[in-house]
């Protein structure tokens, strides 16, 4: 390809042809790379003459919209206004409407060569067009409003959103430094449960919790994934990010499950009980078995609801209102697993939209419609899970501020959703489906990762005015404190990868507007009054630290990872303040993993780590163990008889509580740690980098809740934690 045809399609899709590794080296990004991710964008990279042609008519495009789609600035500053113009519109007073969020309505007049400065000059096909900037003469509060402008039968719309300077923080955090735990949901036993964790064991947890002086749990994302496909179980790979996950319902607590004789009959019957058993006893979540003990119970509900709706008016109402608000997006949802359900019964392979019969494939279709038509009341009842999953949610989080909790939940947003989601089905011209998001080369994942999520489309996303990113924080953000942001560098930059690589190493990364998109994030922020936390590990560009941090966002150090220049580690009271400390993550080895090298032998067992490289991992583990014994010493949080050489130390539970201690008496606002040390748990929940290799997002926690409680060692710590972070 022509190389100024090459830097002009680069420029306009914001590929970056050259990044810094995770090992700090420079790398610059093959040609072949970049033709791909040029063509997975719809451009003819083999035919020079049709690129230009298709990169001009896209230009051209931006330039006949009058009013950009979406426009976000700063409240407390002159709000600029920019109006692309045709020449001889140049000198043609305009009428600009501005509607505010509040309700008011100002009309201006403006003369685009008497009112505005002009700041940029394009021509296509001989026809000129300015750019100018006008002063917007009000001052706008924080909030989306409305800016139009008609000429003719052509009407031109701006999303104007005025945004605050940073994420919410709460006046608490000046008082007290707070602490919590993480927990994978679908790992929890308990007593009650139907063979995993729901939303009931949830709120068990945050009052058990809340009791030691806890501040929050945080959980791994809880969207919505596949009802009629349970075993596709990656919380990271959902269907809706917009929605919940409808395995988490508690049964039991739903209205009616003591009256519907139905339900009676359903769980009374002989093979119940003994299938409920099982699934509790099962060393990994068995989402299959899960499903069909509650699919048909919640079917039964939903039924007595529909027929017991007078008597119960209020939450009738409240799920009128419920679906009167959620709109065409939960609708979305619910047709989607509806047709699901009803096409994997005729074919086990019909696992997703892209490879369904063609008429399938769009929710507008004449088949689709149809199929909506006639299965209404089926829809109607995957939105009343949702309806439930919300307010189970929202109880938990109701009682975990009525216990004392700061926060209460935290919630975790994935980066992205599955080629076959919801999402994509609904809205296909946000996302690229020639690629991929992942990652590359890296400490978590030495060969690269290809998580299998097609990324959003940057220009797509601004034509769409943001609306989807809305959407997103909005419902993630709902019942909770805080929100976690997975690989929160997506919001500058992600790695995509082309469909059909050879490596995940094979790709780029794409810039997105990250000064947009996180003054969206703060206005949500305060609007919702949580905390925002960002995922910031792996290859971290230069200064996006310093931008997330100026924004009130709160980083991601994780104990192991926090080096210093000379080798050693980093004390936790060198941490910043504005950051969650942790120990492990769910993509990481638990305390005694990680000690006794597990996801290193593991790694070796799955094909992550060829024979040469290991000796030297298993050199560099051992080093690394020493010098977090030398630290644990230095800062006196064992005793001076235990052990000084970590030939001599396996992980025990003084060693496990004297590093938790260390991290909790650190600097750092936030602390969270996991279940499985409490536990002293040895197996990942999952291995990045493998699919089938190792059973992810499956594996139990070792103990129940119940069980958990009663341990008055782990109680003990947990009031230490209570006191170091108090003082």
């Amino acid at each position: 390809m022509d190389k100024q045809l090459l830097s002009d399609l680069i420029a306009f899709t914001g590929i970056e042809t050259q990044f810094t590794d995770a090992w700090g080296n420079q790398s610059e990004v093959a040609e072949k790379n970049l033709l791909t991710l040029l063509a997975a964008q719809g451009f003819a990279v083999d035919n020079d003459a049709l690129a230009r042609e298709q990169l001009l008519e896209r230009q051209q495009d931006h330039w006949e919209q009058l009013l950009d789609p979406v426009s976000v600035q700063k409240a407390g500053q002159d709000t600029q206004i920019e109006l692309k113009l045709p020449i001889v519109l140049a000198n043609t007073p305009l009428e600009l409407v501005l509607t505010t969020e509040q309700g008011k309505t100002h009309r201006f007049t403006v003369t685009a060569t008497e009112d505005a400065d002009l700041n940029q000059v394009m021509v296509f096909d001989g026809e000129e067009y300015q750019q100018y900037q006008w002063t917007l003469p009000v001052l706008l509060e924080q909030g989306y409003h409305s800016l139009s402008l008609t000429i003719g039968e052509l009407d031109f719309v701006q999303s104007l959103i005025i945004t605050p300077s940073a994420c919410f923080q709460p006046a608490e955090f000046k008082k007290q430094k707070q602490w919590g735990v993480s927990v994978q949901l679908y790992c929890v036993r308990s007593e009650q449960n139907w063979g995993i964790g729901d939303f009931a064991d949830l709120r068990f947890l945050l009052g058990h919790l809340a009791k030691q002086g806890a501040d929050f749990v945080g959980l791994n994302p809880i969207h919505a994934l596949y009802p009629a496909m349970p075993e596709s179980a990656s919380p990271y790979s959902p269907s809706s990010r917009r929605w919940l996950n409808i395995i988490y319902l508690a049964v039991p607590e739903m209205l009616g499950f003591d009256q519907c004789q139905q339900v009676k009959q359903l769980v009374n019957a002989p093979g119940f009980k003994q299938q409920l058993d099982a699934a509790r006893a099962a060393e990994w979540v068995d989402y299959t078995a899960v499903t069909r003990l509650k699919l048909p119970v919640l079917k039964a509900l939903y039924q007595w609801f529909t027929e017991h709706q007078a008597e119960h008016a209020e939450l009738a109402q409240a799920f009128s209102v419920f679906k009167q608000q959620s709109g065409e997006s939960l609708l979305q949802l619910a047709l989607y697993d509806a047709i699901h359900a009803h096409l994997i019964q005729k074919d086990m392979h019909a696992w997703g939209w892209p490879v369904w019969p063609e008429a399938w494939q769009r929710p507008d279709s004449d088949e689709v419609l149809a199929f909506a038509k006639e299965h209404a009341h089926e829809l109607d009842f995957y939105c009343y899970l949702q309806f439930i999953a919300r307010e189970q949610l929202a109880k938990a989080q109701a009682f975990a501020k009525e216990q004392g909790m700061l926060l209460g939940l935290y919630r975790d947003l994935a980066v992205g959703v599955s080629e076959a989601s919801t999402e994509i089905w609904g809205n296909p011209e946000l996302y690229c489906r020639g690629a991929s998001v992942g990652a590359p080369p890296d400490i978590l994942g030495p060969k690269g990762q290809n998580w299998g999520l097609p990324p959003m489309l940057p220009y797509q996303m601004f034509q769409q005015a943001y609306r989807p990113m809305i959407d997103l924080f909005r419902a993630n953000m709902q019942n909770s404190g805080a929100l976690r942001i997975d690989h929160v560098m997506a919001l500058l930059r992600l790695w995509w990868v082309p469909k059909g690589a050879e490596s995940a190493g094979d790709g780029a990364y794409i810039y997105y507007p990250i000064q947009d998109l996180l003054g969206i994030l703060a206005l949500e922020s305060q609007r919702h009054q949580v905390v925002v936390i960002g995922e910031d590990l792996g290859t971290v560009p230069d200064g996006i630290r310093e931008i997330l941090a100026e924004y009130g966002m709160y980083s991601y150090r994780v104990f192991f990872f926090e080096k210093a220049e000379d080798g050693g580690y980093v004390s936790p009271s060198h941490y910043p303040v504005q950051a969650m400390a942790t120990l492990t993550t769910h993509d990481m080895p638990t305390l005694i993993g990680y000690w006794h090298c597990g996801d290193l032998n593991l790694g070796k067992e799955v094909g992550l780590y060829q024979e040469h490289q290991l000796p030297a991992l298993f050199q560099s583990r051992h080093e690394d163990k020493q010098k977090i014994l030398n630290s644990l010493h230095g800062h006196q949080m064992l005793d001076p008889n235990f052990s000084h050489s970590v030939d001599q130390v396996g992980m025990s539970t003084e060693l496990s509580y004297a590093i938790q201690r260390h991290v909790a008496k650190g600097s750092s606002q936030l602390l969270c740690l996991q279940l499985e040390d409490w536990m002293e748990m040895t197996q990942p929940v999952n291995i990045p980098g493998t699919s089938n290799e190792y059973p992810n997002w499956r594996r139990k926690l070792s103990m129940t809740l119940e069980q958990l409680a009663q341990q008055q060692n782990v109680n003990q710590l947990l009031q230490d934690l209570t006191r170091l972070r108090r003082s």
